[in-house]
């Protein structure tokens, strides 16, 4: 069987499930995710063994550390997994929720119902929580999901999805409604994004250069986001202690992620006092400081920072350092080379941060909070399935509710149309 007509198998048993799917009761879902984070903690040796194939040879062909720490699975890792289904089991299911209703003049109601989307396809690079991230997701909000990782993953998502589908067989849930695609040929991912009539929506995760690639070939509508240029910035009303715990955590807690900062603003009535304490503390964690002319006055060991510096995504311990003459310049700056991602300010001035909230358009503003909380899980949304930069249908971590669409429901009595 040639790669377009095993695609379009799998992906037509798939959405056959779905439709199954749609129906099933919200306590079936529920107990099936349970299933999985018990199959999940019980196989815990079986995926490390499969991820220790992966990892060995994402070392061997010498991928960035980065990357690497993107694949790695450990206990914890997989516990934040089940930890994860445990609290989509708990949310509310928002299929066939009423969420509006309003009578017309003529006695005829009107309302609005939530309704899963069908079948969402998922591409996506490296991070093998996201198997089980996105079914959770899918699974809860009555949609089918058809996942295709990379080929860097392949033994961890396919033993991963093997779990999965034990689980859903166990609580009678069709298997088809998580289908993998194990082909590591590009092809199977252009044969994906041509089948329009089959899959409903598309989400890619991973660098800008898959999102880009998937967004310009499919023929399904995608939700996504390009990159992650995120940006603190430090006001001259800021608890400076505060800012450099925020800063730090910003960084270099995670700075492979989509949201750890890639630019630090500093305003300059405090750049003086706070630039030292702050730019030695990124040094000892092994942080590659590039900064402006005025950063490199105050600190003379950092690079100098080139304009292209601050569109780059650099997800490594790189950082770019300006600082700025006030809060209308950071905003400026933010607008120019950010990406609508997530950015904060650290200040003590209520209206300062009202007006950063107002005016900084991205998919989550931060007030004293380092841009590392953007995630489904931290916002309450239970596992996210991605971050949205788009501005319609959803925006920000997308959780349960972004999983579904509306359509209206009529309740009348006769009425005709005159």
């Amino acid at each position: 069987m040639d790669i377009k007509q095993f695609v379009f198998e799998k992906a037509i048993r798939a959405k056959e499930a779905s439709r199954r799917l749609a129906g099933i009761s919200t306590e079936k879902k529920n107990a099936c995710l349970l299933r999985i984070a018990d199959l999940l903690k019980k196989e815990t040796d079986r995926l490390l063994e499969e991820n220790k194939k992966d990892v060995d040879t994402a070392r061997q062909k010498g991928l960035s550390p980065a990357l690497i720490d993107r694949l790695l699975l450990n206990e914890k890792r997989i516990n934040e997994m089940c930890a994860g289904l445990l609290d989509v089991a708990q949310l509310p299911d928002p299929v066939y929720e009423v969420t509006k209703m309003w009578r017309r003049p003529n006695g005829m109601l009107v309302g609005r119902m939530r309704t899963p989307i069908g079948l969402i396809g998922i591409i996506y690079e490296s991070r093998p929580n996201v198997t089980v991230d996105a079914t959770s997701l899918c699974l809860k909000s009555g949609n089918a999901v058809i996942l295709r990782g990379g080929s860097e993953a392949i033994n961890s998502n396919r033993a991963l999805v093997e779990i999965m589908r034990k689980a859903l067989k166990e609580t009678d849930i069709p298997e088809e409604a998580v289908t993998f695609i194990d082909i590591p040929d590009r092809e199977a991912v252009m044969e994906m994004l041509k089948l329009s009539e089959i899959i409903d929506l598309i989400i890619p995760r991973g660098g800008e250069g898959l999102i880009r690639t998937v967004t310009e070939n499919s023929r399904i509508p995608v939700l996504k986001h390009y990159k992650g240029v995120c940006h603190v910035f430090v006001d001259r009303e800021a608890d400076l202690k505060m800012a450099e715990e925020i800063c730090f955590n910003a960084k270099v807690q995670r700075p492979g992620t989509c949201n750890a900062m890639e630019t630090m603003l500093v305003d300059e009535g405090i750049a003086e006092k706070f630039l030292p304490v702050m730019l030695k503390r990124f040094e000892e964690a092994g942080v590659e400081l590039r900064g402006c002319e005025k950063t490199k006055r105050i600190y003379p060991s950092v690079k100098e920072v080139k304009e292209e510096d601050y569109f780059n995504e650099y997800l490594s311990l790189i950082l770019n350092v300006r600082v700025v003459k006030d809060m209308d310049e950071a905003i400026e700056h933010i607008t120019k080379y950010g990406s609508k991602h997530s950015d904060a300010i650290v200040t003590e001035n209520y209206a300062k941060a009202m007006r950063f909230l107002k005016e900084v358009d991205s998919s989550a503003v931060f007030v004293n909070a380092s841009t590392r909380l953007n995630d489904g899980y931290q916002f309450g949304l239970g596992a996210e399935i991605g971050i949205s930069t788009d501005k319609l249908h959803a925006r920000g971590p997308m959780g349960l509710e972004e999983l579904t669409c509306t359509k209206f429901i009529v309740f009348g009595t006769g009425q005709l149309r005159q």
